[in-house]
Order: C-alpha cells, then structure tokens, then sequence
C-alpha cells in the first residue's frame, strides 16, 4: 500500500489555482447570502421572509439542475466555470446598486424587497450550473489517483472560505454597512473571474456530444439509481440539510433570542463552517474511507443532535458550541460523499451526477430554508429547529436499520484502484 501524501493535490499548480478561485468565490457567495439574510430580515422583521429566500432560488435551481448536468457534459469547462461567474458579478452588482440610497432615493421597502428576491431567483437559476461544472473541472486538473486528497483539499477550501466569509459579513455589516459589503462582495467575484482565466481549456471527455437531451438526463438519472453508495449519500445528506436547515433562522436567533446583534450574528454563522473546516483539515492527514458508511450515519446522527441543542439553548456559547459541533459532523458527511462521488463517477458523467447532487443536496439548502420559515412561522422559532433535528435522527436511525449494505460501505479498495492508474 502506498503512503498517503496529504499535499497530493497541492503539487498541481492548476489545482493551486482552481481552490484559489474556489475560495474567493465561496468567500463572496457565503457573505452576500449573509447580508441578504440581514438585510430581508431587518426589512421585514419576520422569518417566513427567511423561507421565502430559500424557496425563491430553489425552484429556478431545482428546475434547472438536470439541464445544466447535461450542458456541463456537453460544453468544455474552464469557459463555462468563467461564464458563470461572470453572471454571478452582475448578481452582486445589482445588491449593490439596490442597497444604495441615493439609487434607491423614494423607493419603498416592498419595492427594495422584490429586487432583492427577484436577483435571487436569477441566483438559483445560476447556481444549477456551479456545482457540476466545478465537480467536473477537478477530474481535468489533477490525476485520477489523486481524486480523493483532491475532493479533500476542495471541500476543505470551500469550507474555509465558508468559515471567514460569514464571520466577515457580520463584522463588515457592523463596521461598514450593508452597502460597501456588497461593493467588497462584488469585487472578489471579479478577482476570481480573472483567477480562473488562468486556467488553460480542457479538453470534453463526453464521447456522445450531441445526445439528445432527454436520453441523456435519464442515463444520468439510471446511473445514480443503482449506484447504492451514491443514491444512499446523497439521501442522507438530502434529508439532514432539509431538515436541519437551523442556519437561515440565525438572524431570528442572533436579533430576538440571544440578543447578540450583527456581530455574534457573524460568530455563529462561522461556527458550524470553523468545525467542518478543522474537520477536512485532519481527513487530509487521517483518510476516513475505513467503514465509510457506519462513519456516514454517525456523522449526521451527530449533526441532528447538535442541531437539537442550538435550538433549546439560550445561551450564546452554548450555541456556538452546537453549531461548531454540527459543522464538525457536516464536515465528515461531505469528505464521505465527495469522495463516493469522485470515485464512483465515470468522466462523461459528472456534469450530470453533480447536477443530481445539486439536486438532492445543494436544492435541499433552500428547501430547508424554506422549510425553517415555514415551521418557524406556525410552531415557533425554537420548536421548529428541535423538530428538524429530530427529523434527521429518525431518518438516520431508518436508513441504518433498512440498507445493511449501506452500513458495510469501505472506500479503501475504490481508493487503491485509483491509485494504480
């Protein structure tokens, strides 16, 4: 058995420029989400308008998904990756412009409002395409050997900037104003558009170039149906965002229960994101493939728990702490499920299963959002939090007791293989 190498990825100098990319655009993305949520919420003083986010850009992104997999296997990457982020600048341009008084001069806050959900929308619509488009840029960047260090090392970037970008909006709306975030917001999405330019084209490894549309989404949709250790991640992973969506009520929390304002606002919306990052951070060094299901179903039994406690606790380093333990439990459901997902995939289909996983997973964010609104506005802030914590547990226990298969899943010998090509 070869040596694991932590820095496997890191010795590719296009990798080293795809998570510097990957990193100044979760940074901007995470802290415009924040400031969206702030600002919706000190608009309306009312979470259901936290749900109504979520449920505006998942329906454009959901809707979406299974096309933009096809497109992501049909087109060449880097180009689509920059097109993208390009749409994404005039995104944040546009919550620039409507947090700006003087261009805002006689509007109404319901006005105000609709812009904000109406970039929103386009957000979701654009958002189909990031997911499969960046899953599927990495097997183009570094060897197939190094697929799993390269998930790892991604997820860890992705985390990272998840971690500074929400505590930095917090400190920046408190300092600077919801305004001049989203100006800082708007130039890191241009930074990482001329970051990924560096990146020469890639060649499409899709032999059915020209297949028609709906032939190629169910041979995508097929695929992942018999894939069990694929369809069974990314069920788990559905089912603990959906339902342990805590996150999009933290502004209810930080604003009327703990009282700690924009800046413990921003404390804990890093906490979780801190966990999973310290987290990826030691799978890089102590690979977690060994019993990679049992780990899988502990891990968002984990997360349900701490999701429980934020939402009974009163006190504010108590729920730090719950939500850095959720971050640390999210952090080793996502290295298991993209480490499945790269290993598992076939190069001409990764557009399509990241598009299934945007599907299950990414749309999931929303809809739990959505979700959180929802059961915030008929049964109370904190009842709602506790009930989809309790939703996870009841989904993680099931899943254990129904696919005995699911609980023997070993990665080691998919890795070994790998690792002979």
């Amino acid at each position: 058995m070869q040596k694991n190498d932590p820095y496997e990825a890191l010795r590719f100098r296009e990798f080293n420029i795809f998570i510097l990319m990957r990193f100044a655009l979760v940074f901007a993305w995470t802290m415009q989400f924040i400031v969206i949520e702030w600002q919706v919420y000190s608009i309306t003083k009312d979470p259901w308008s936290l749900g109504v986010i979520g449920i505006i850009e998942f329906i454009p992104a959901f809707i979406m998904a299974p096309f933009a997999g096809h497109i992501v296997d049909q087109r060449e990457k880097r180009n689509l990756l920059a097109m993208c982020i390009a749409a994404f600048s005039v995104i944040s341009l546009g919550l620039f412009l409507l947090t700006w008084p003087e261009v805002v001069k006689g509007w109404s806050k319901q006005k105000v409002l609709y812009g904000i959900y109406a970039l929103v929308f386009f957000g979701g619509f654009l958002r189909s395409f990031f997911g499969p488009t960046i899953f599927s840029l990495i097997a183009l960047i570094v060897p197939k050997k190094t697929y799993p260090n390269a998930a790892t090392w991604s997820s860890s970037t992705w985390q990272m900037a998840s971690v500074l970008g929400p505590a930095f909006a917090g400190f920046s709306i408190h300092w600077f104003g919801v305004h001049w975030t989203l100006c800082f917001v708007f130039g890191l999405v241009v930074f990482s558009l001329l970051v990924i330019l560096q990146i020469p084209k890639k060649p499409i490894l899709n032999p059915k170039i020209g297949e028609p549309i709906i032939q190629s989404l169910v041979e995508g949709a097929k695929f992942v149906f018999k894939t069990k250790a694929i369809l069974g991640a990314l069920t788990l992973d559905m089912v603990a965002v959906l339902f342990g969506g805590a996150i999009i009520l933290l502004p209810v929390f930080a604003q009327d229960i703990l009282k700690v304002g924009s800046e413990g606002f921003g404390v804990l919306r890093a906490a979780p994101a801190v966990g999973a990052f310290l987290t990826m951070l030691v799978t890089a060094y102590i690979p977690i493939s060994k019993n990679a299901g049992i780990k899988l179903l502990a891990a968002i039994f984990g997360f349900g728990i701490s999701i429980i406690v934020f939402g009974l606790s009163s006190i504010f380093w108590v729920s730090v702490v719950a939500l850095f333990f959720s971050g640390v439990t999210d952090g080793v459901s996502m290295v298991i499920r993209q480490t499945i997902l790269q290993l598992k995939t076939p190069d001409n289909m990764r557009g399509r299963v990241a598009s299934v996983n945007s599907m299950f997973v990414g749309s999931s964010n929303e809809l739990g959002a959505f979700e959180s609104g929802l059961t915030a506005k008929l049964m109370g802030t904190v009842t709602a939090v506790v009930f989809g914590g309790t939703m996870t547990l009841i989904t993680v226990i099931t899943m254990g007791m129904v696919s005995p298969s699911f609980r023997k899943l070993d990665l080691r010998k998919d890795i070994e293989e790998h690792k002979k090509k």
